[in-house]
């Protein structure tokens, strides 16, 4: 009993620590970006005076606002689409291919995920540079009408056309990542599921569609929520390949929370704007979670 006592104080007191710092860091800086965002602090100097929900209701209303979120939205359905579809693709080629292929292309595929968003950023840019990279092979090629890219202020529905370059970056660099999972849930399934299948007369089609894409259902859910809220706070990657774009049709909240707060110095906004993008992540992530943990206690 005594030794039970002992061994559970000195596993408190490991983790104490960072809970401690966890506290501070995290939920501290969370309580007092919201305490700013009810603040009338829109200039250098501190001011905390009472506003109540004034900057929400004033970001709202905010055309540029209403932009970002609209550009979030588009970026989010096509960037998940782009990875999941690439990503399951992937999956099923490399798990018909030799072991030693496997490894080879699975490694290939998995090596932008080595690199950081601004390094892909930097080099995506240069690629959809109006005036070389991509555009100057395809002027090679005799290509007359050659496409402005990020710089294209063209809007379809909403849509700008300039997102493409951005949603394509994003994409290659996570595609990899959403392919790993996939194999990995693969990998989990019985090969006599097929065997039997096959031998049922059913095609490979028929396979994928009835049986390979339900019983990976719980790894696509993994994937959307993860690649999700990835795209909800996206911020270093189109900052260093587009900025805000023409007319803000690469703008997301991010780029216009750090526009606000470290530029304009409108603190106040910039924490409702914050807040807001946590509210959005929030939104993903705690309903996965609770699934996830109400499934634990049922089994």
């Amino acid at each position: 009993m005594i030794r039970s006592k002992r061994d559970l104080a000195i596993g408190i007191l490991l983790i104490l620590p960072g809970f401690l710092l966890m506290g501070v860091f995290v939920y501290g800086f969370i309580a007092w970006t919201i305490r700013v965002s009810i603040s009338q602090w829109d200039s250098i100097v501190p001011d905390y005076s009472y506003v109540g929900l004034q900057n929400y209701h004033e970001l709202l209303n905010n055309e540029r606002f209403q932009i970002d979120i609209l550009n979030t939205i588009f970026f989010t359905i096509f960037f998940l689409s782009f990875c999941i579809i690439l990503g399951f693709i992937l999956a099923i080629l490399l798990e018909r291919i030799n072991r030693k292929a496997e490894h080879f292309f699975r490694n290939l595929f998995l090596l932008p995920m080595a690199i950081s968003f601004v390094v892909t950023g930097v080099a995506w840019r240069w690629i959809f540079n109006p005036t070389v990279g991509l555009n100057s092979f395809l002027k090679a090629l005799g290509v007359k009408n050659l496409w402005g890219w990020a710089t294209d202020p063209t809007s379809i529905l909403g849509f700008h056309l300039a997102l493409i370059p951005v949603i394509i970056a994003a994409g290659w660099q996570l595609t990899g990542y959403t392919m790993a999972m996939l194999i990995a849930g693969l990998r989990g399934i019985p090969e006599d599921i097929f065997e039997a299948s096959r031998i049922d007369g059913a095609s490979e089609l028929q396979i994928i569609w009835h049986i390979t894409i339900p019983l990976l259902k719980s790894v696509f859910l993994a994937a959307i929520i993860l690649l999700g809220h990835i795209s909800l706070k996206i911020f270093d990657l189109v900052y260093t390949m587009t900025g805000r774009g023409p007319a803000f049709a690469t703008d997301f909240p991010g780029i216009f929370m750090w526009d606000t707060t470290f530029k304009g110095n409108r603190y106040a906004e910039g924490a409702a704007i914050s807040v807001f993008m946590l509210f959005l992540v929030a939104g993903v992530i705690i309903p996965y979670l609770v699934n996830i943990l109400r499934k634990e206690k049922n089994t």
